[in-house]
């Protein structure tokens, strides 16, 4: 039985876009509150019908815990719901991953996004729960993808809203997880920017992607449509998106962040200076031209 809450969520969440946001950083990893702001808000303005915070593109497993409260109080600001990714650190405990979601909660968060654990999720997922009472998402990422039988005991559980479905290039995963939170009445969310358009007609009802960390119009086109069921738009739409993940989806994989970034200071949504991923890998000299060329003809 779902929980009121994690049913409310799923309700509201249904045929939305939920921009993955970055964090805006200079060189030396600091973050502008006025230039998150911005940020933040021009996403909202552009069509993001919800902020994911602190998550994979947002690399919240290496920011520290003012920097942390900031990203989610200039998020809460903006009056859309917000979704604040907690845990991904290697080695960390249940306890602390709980208390970031009791944080996140205090400060106005809608919900979590739990990061996936290699043993015993579902008392992860309980405990994450019971600490901070938001309902959660449950994350089946492709570096650390879910078996399916423990990914059907976490939909079950009646804090969990849905799962977010991120396995890159696994067709057959991603059909399965989708199918399996609707079978349960969760809600099923795309977090594939490689699959975006398909995973809608595989059976996804909402989306939470790095995508739409700039860009935002162009992702939110072929959501719009597909819910609409506009079909010759939605599949105009998904060339040109698919368009733009192969060339900031691509390898280095962990290269997006930055590619993204680059994107989003040429659409003027932050400066050049903060344009910085120091978390992600060095990226070839002629990628940048390349990502940007591209996302202007979009």
């Amino acid at each position: 039985m779902i929980a009121p809450v994690a049913a409310a969520l799923r309700d509201r969440l249904r045929w939305k876009l939920v921009a993955a946001t970055a964090t805006p950083v200079d060189g030396n990893g600091v973050v502008d509150e006025a230039i998150l702001d911005q940020y933040l808000r021009g996403l909202v303005t552009d069509g993001a019908d919800a902020l994911a915070v602190l998550a994979h593109t947002g690399r919240g497993p290496f920011l520290d815990a003012a920097t942390r409260d900031l990203v989610i109080r200039r998020a809460v600001a903006t009056g859309v719901p917000v979704i604040v990714g907690v845990g991904g650190r290697p080695g960390e405990r249940t306890d602390e991953v709980a208390a970031q979601a009791s944080g996140a909660a205090a400060l106005g968060a809608a919900a979590v996004l739990v990061f996936p654990v290699g043993s015993d999720a579902l008392a992860h997922h309980d405990a994450v729960w019971r600490a901070a009472g938001l309902p959660m998402l449950a994350f089946d990422l492709y570096v650390r993808p879910y078996p399916q039988a423990e990914l059907a005991a976490l939909l079950e559980h009646p804090g969990v809203a849905g799962v977010k479905v991120a396995r890159l290039h696994d067709a057959m995963a991603c059909q399965a997880a989708l199918a399996a939170a609707r079978a349960v009445d969760r809600l099923a969310v795309t977090g594939e920017d490689r699959m975006f358009g398909p995973s809608l007609m595989w059976g996804a009802q909402a989306a939470l992607v790095g995508l739409a960390a700039a860009a935002v119009p162009v992702t939110a086109a072929v959501l719009r449509a597909y819910a609409d069921q506009r079909y010759a738009d939605f599949v105009a739409a998904s060339a040109r998106l698919d368009r733009l993940a192969q060339v900031t989806f691509t390898e280095p994989m962990e290269g997006y962040v930055r590619r993204m970034l680059w994107i989003a200071a040429d659409e003027g949504r932050i400066p050049e200076s903060h344009a910085a991923d120091p978390h992600g890998p060095a990226l070839p000299e002629d990628d940048r031209a390349r990502v940007l060329t591209l996302a202007r003809r979009s």
